[in-house]
């Protein structure tokens, strides 16, 4: 008879930890609601800021989900799920990216006395993808649709989609003026809404209501050389020639050697240099361009040369202004001057440089293919400034979203509400643990007019209480008022927001709690110690504190 060999068989490196079963998906859980405490009270128009600052002291004031988990920089591995589903909202859709944070880490908290008492976590995702799959349809089959054809109220809805968007921002007392504005820029774009056609340029001083929207392009006024001074700040009708050639004497790169015998030698090598230099002035000159843009430097010699023939030059412009004036004014970018032709140059109605706060700015007005804009933004502090941006970014992307998908619904909890209320009554017709399941989804949604209320400081339970009522008489579209601590019919009061918000933040939300229940085991490999390869060591020994 055999006896078992008694000793045990190691198979992972010294050192390695690892976790599984029921404690470890607790433990994830836990790991996710730290994750959304981060960013509970930023939610909705009462909710509080957040300032983070970096290793090097720079300081960030937001309250937009994903930019506050990007710079907590987790590294849980099972909360990094939550801060992926943000970026992916941001990237999808824009906004929604606290909602979806929120919400993923309670289906998790309802789940959790689910898990804990052994039930299998196959059965809990079932549940789950057949909940979402009914909020989506449900979600598709209650959202209002706006008629396209209507130009009047296509844009009245973009700007209340663009105000609900800006509601919870910085910028909330401001929101009638930029979500005009926002509205406006979008409007100009192409039929496939380029993000980066937009161009967003932040001069400090001012008030938020000087800032303002180019139609065309505008950008700082580049690094210039003496003789700037004397070129004309304005064109009607001017040609544009956009280079990416550099205009002046070059030094030496390599360590060159030119042997010459006589002084009229080396003037003819320093005459050579000077006249390939005129020569691509003279092309540019004749080619009847007026404005004169560069990705390279353009040398002092180039600019006084210009000055003198009454042209306007920029060297050193940003790659992205450049692209952005080439589609708006037409013509190409030239990597050389030797075939200068008229359908190579650009054109506007207006070229000027202007003053806007303490800076130069040169604008294109009147551009014939004005497919881009540029959003000029006025304010205090930098990093007041940088969440305006963030806010606008936003507002953008739901205005864009909006045009694309027709259909909105209310926010306000509107939506969360109707839709839990949907599933617990689905859920009463159905037997078994999906019951039970349905029902802690339900009761799951209701986090965010639950957060809501929390965070204006109303009593969320009183306010709950009267959203259940009201949903169970069938009034769908009731949500929180942050405004007189009461409910309200968000959709009569204009708290709109496109459904593929709300799916997208569903969907997201419902897949990583899915994502996060179906890992039992971690299994984490120990630090390099000193006998592994070169370089690989991370100190001396596993985790040890050693002096340098």
């Amino acid at each position: 008879m055999l006896t078992e060999c008694p000793t045990p068989v190691i198979l992972l490196k010294e050192g390695t930890d690892t976790s599984q079963g029921v404690p470890q998906l607790i433990s994830n859980i836990n790991a996710c609601q730290v994750i959304a405490e981060a960013v509970r009270t930023t939610l909705g128009p009462r909710g509080m800021d957040k300032l983070m600052v970096d290793g090097r002291g720079k300081a960030t004031i937001s309250n937009d989900g994903a930019t506050i988990l990007k710079l907590l920089d987790v590294v849980h591995p099972a909360a990094k799920t939550l801060v992926d589903i943000a970026r992916s909202q941001d990237a999808e859709v824009g906004d929604g990216t606290t909602s979806v944070t929120l919400l993923a880490a309670e289906f998790l908290k309802q789940l959790k006395p689910y898990v804990e008492e052994g039930l299998h976590p196959q059965t809990i995702i079932r549940a789950f993808r057949s909940a979402t799959h009914l909020a989506v349809k449900k979600i598709r089959e209650i959202s209002v649709t706006v008629k396209k054809d209507d130009k009047k109220e296509q844009r009245e809805l973009l700007v209340k989609c663009a105000a609900t968007a800006m509601n919870s921002k910085l910028i909330a007392g401001q929101k009638e003026f930029f979500s005009e504005m926002v509205v406006e820029a979008v409007m100009m774009l192409d039929e496939l809404l380029p993000l980066k056609m937009i161009g967003i340029k932040k001069v400090q001083g001012g008030a938020l209501e000087e800032s303002h929207l180019v139609a065309g392009v505008a950008f700082k006024k580049t690094f210039s050389y003496a003789g700037f001074e004397m070129q004309p700040k304005r064109y009607d009708q001017p040609k544009i020639a956009l280079l990416n050639v550099e205009l002046e004497l070059k030094a030496e790169k390599d360590n060159a050697e030119v042997r010459v015998k006589s002084v009229e030698d080396y003037q003819a090598i320093v005459d050579a240099e000077w006249n390939i230099l005129y020569d691509k002035l003279e092309k540019i000159y004749k080619s009847g361009a007026k404005v004169v843009l560069s990705k390279l430097p353009i040398g002092d010699v180039a600019t006084q040369y210009f000055a003198d023939r009454d042209l306007f030059c920029a060297g050193r412009v940003q790659e992205e202004d450049l692209k952005r004036t080439m589609m708006a004014c037409g013509g190409s970018i030239q990597t050389s001057v030797g075939s200068m032709t008229d359908d190579v140059l650009g054109r506007c109605e207006v070229f000027e440089e202007v003053q806007v706060g303490g800076e130069r700015y040169n604008f294109f007005k009147g551009c014939p293919r004005s497919h881009t804009c540029t959003i000029i933004l006025r304010g205090g502090a930098e990093q007041f400034m940088e969440e305006t941006e963030r806010s606008l970014h936003d507002a953008i992307m739901i205005v864009r979203r909006a045009i694309k998908n027709d259909s909105i619904v209310a926010g306000g909890g509107a939506i969360e509400m109707e839709l839990s209320k949907y599933l617990r009554d689905y859920s009463r017709t159905i037997p078994g643990k999906q019951q039970l399941l349905i029902g802690a989804y339900a009761k799951a949604l209701e986090i965010i007019p639950r957060q809501l209320c929390d965070n204006a400081g109303f009593d969320a339970t009183n306010i709950l209480n009267k959203l259940r009522a009201k949903h169970a008489q069938g009034g769908m579209w009731y949500g929180v008022d942050v405004n007189n601590e009461d409910i309200a019919d968000n959709y009569l009061a204009c708290v709109w927001e496109p459904s593929i918000v709300r799916i997208n933040a569903l969907t997201a939300a419902s897949e990583a709690a899915c994502l996060i229940l179906s890992v039992d085991e971690t299994i984490k490999n120990p630090r390099s110690s000193v006998e592994g390869p070169p370089g690989g060591g991370r100190g001396r020994g596993r985790g040890r504190p050693h002096a340098h």
